[in-house]
């Protein structure tokens, strides 16, 4: 008997909350103009700050390949000793 019980209140609850989950939020309200160029001079911000940070990762990453495989930074030639032919 006490089980039958556990089993119908847990179908029971089951069912109620298969319905409950068809529930909608009402829509966000509109969002102003202002508030709308917020948003973009944000997302431009974040934008900048995530290439700078990529470009800061690139350059360490090169850097660091560069002095553990012993290769030597590219230096440019200088033409003021040279003589043209």
């Amino acid at each position: 008997m006490k089980r039958t019980a556990i089993v119908a209140a847990f179908t029971a609850s089951l069912l109620l909350g298969t319905f409950a989950a068809e529930a909608k939020l009402p829509p966000a309200p509109p969002m102003s103009d202002a508030a709308k160029a917020a948003a973009a001079e944000k997302s431009k911000a974040a934008a900048a700050k995530a290439a700078a940070e990529v470009s800061a990762a690139e350059d360490r990453a090169v850097a660091n390949y560069r002095r553990n495989k012993g290769i030597a930074m590219p230096m440019p030639e200088h033409s003021a000793g040279k003589k043209k032919k």
